[in-house]
């Protein structure tokens, strides 16, 4: 039988879950996740782990952080001036904004903290810093 090797286009059903059990998200009920392998269309950790697998092959997956989204990066949170936000844009903890780039990418950011004076938003990926795990099977080795 087939095994996945690097380059090969791919489509996997999967389940990612955090460390303490909580998934974070699935192709349940979707369509398998399709990409070609090593091509950095996913994270690293998954990547790595695919080449060696047969058509309905599954495994489970460790992925520390350093191989899925990255450490959480300081210099990524950045406290704004409270009155430069628009009154009508919602500023409670958790929220997920989008700020342009000076050069005019969109850049989602999640408010972090809220003071009468600043609110201080984070550009990190909301899974930076953890360790993740994947249960995946592999469906297809797409010509």
């Amino acid at each position: 039988m087939a095994q996945v090797k690097l380059g090969d286009n791919v489509s996997i059903h999967y389940t990612g879950t955090l460390q303490d059990g909580t998934t974070f998200d699935s192709s349940e009920g979707r369509e398998p996740l399709a990409f070609e392998v090593g091509s950095g269309q996913i994270i690293p950790g998954l990547d790595q782990a695919l080449p060696g697998m047969e058509v309905g092959e599954k495994k489970q997956v460790e992925v520390a952080a350093e191989n899925a989204y990255g450490d959480v990066n300081p210099e990524m949170r950045q406290a704004v001036p409270r009155e430069g936000i628009p009154a009508d844009i919602p500023l409670d903890i958790g929220t997920q904004l989008q700020m342009q780039t000076p050069d005019g990418q969109a850049l989602p950011v999640t408010v972090v903290e809220v003071d009468e004076e600043k609110v201080t938003l984070d550009a990190n990926h909301p899974l930076a810093g953890k360790d993740l795990t994947f249960d995946i099977e592999l469906v297809a080795i797409n010509a």
